[in-house]
């Protein structure tokens, strides 16, 4: 046990540089020290530079290259078309009789205006966006996902959202994203989504990333799953560029 501070610092800071991110149980365990002493440690390395606070632990700030979120006006600007194509092809994976999950973010909201008006569809979501587009067609069963709301990116969040899935079961989890990373997984900009996205993705039966290649190599301050708990990717990218990724973590991949 190091009980030492700027010994257990120092190690903690290697571990970060060395492994890209650390957790605050495993840490607290390994030192023989409390998770509080263990945050401590974490804020402190956050306030020289060394890493970044996240869900549950810390990642190094080396590894965080795309630290700014767009405003959804921004985004809804970047790879048009792209966002279009994937998700048409999203969509017609959508069946009578299934119930689905839209994350919100410009790509899914492409979905929402790709999905047949079946009523035996059943669509859930935290997007405002989403909501207005969906609202438009006559059959199509919506349920909005209640939260506060976060103007940045039009969408809801909170206990309130959280608490909507408890007792939920979907098909299909249409999942955004903003880093895409082999090894660092599937991340985001904002903590709140973060642990609301993860929620999702445990009341969903399949997962179903969707994507344009813009995304590939990204990592964002908050991390959802690793890749290899995703079961299909939908993008724009050529099947020859994901198709190793595929096979090594073993998701479906649907090329736009």
């Amino acid at each position: 046990m190091i009980r030492d501070t700027s010994g257990r610092r120092q190690q903690i800071s290697t571990m970060v540089r060395e492994k890209g991110s650390v957790q605050v149980a495993p840490l607290a365990e390994r030192f023989g020290v409390s998770m509080q002493t263990i945050r401590k440690d974490l804020h402190f390395l956050a306030k020289r530079g060394i890493a970044e606070r996240s869900y549950g632990g810390a990642i190094s700030a080396d590894a965080v290259n795309f630290p700014a979120e767009p405003a959804v006006e921004a985004k809804r600007a970047i790879n048009i078309d792209e966002k279009a194509r994937i998700g048409a092809l999203a969509a017609a994976m959508v069946r009578p009789g299934d119930s689905v999950v839209l994350d919100s973010g410009t790509t899914t909201l492409q979905i929402a205006h790709h999905l047949p008006d079946d009523e035996e569809i059943t669509v859930l979501t935290n997007d405002l966006d989403i909501l207005c587009a969906l609202a438009r067609k006559e059959r199509i069963t919506v349920v909005m996902l209640g939260g506060a709301l976060r103007r940045r990116n039009r969408a809801f969040y909170g206990a309130q959202t959280e608490s909507a899935l408890d007792d939920l079961h979907v098909d299909k989890l249409f999942l955004g994203v903003d880093g895409f990373d082999l090894e660092r997984g599937i991340t985001t900009h904002f903590e709140p989504e973060a642990m609301l996205n993860r929620k999702m993705v445990r009341a969903a039966r399949q997962v179903i990333a969707v994507t344009d290649r813009s995304k590939f190599g990204r990592v964002c301050l908050h991390r959802i799953l690793s890749i290899g708990e995703v079961d299909d990717l939908v993008t724009d990218a050529g099947e020859g560029e994901m198709r190793g990724a595929a096979e090594r973590f073993g998701f479906r991949l649907h090329c736009a």
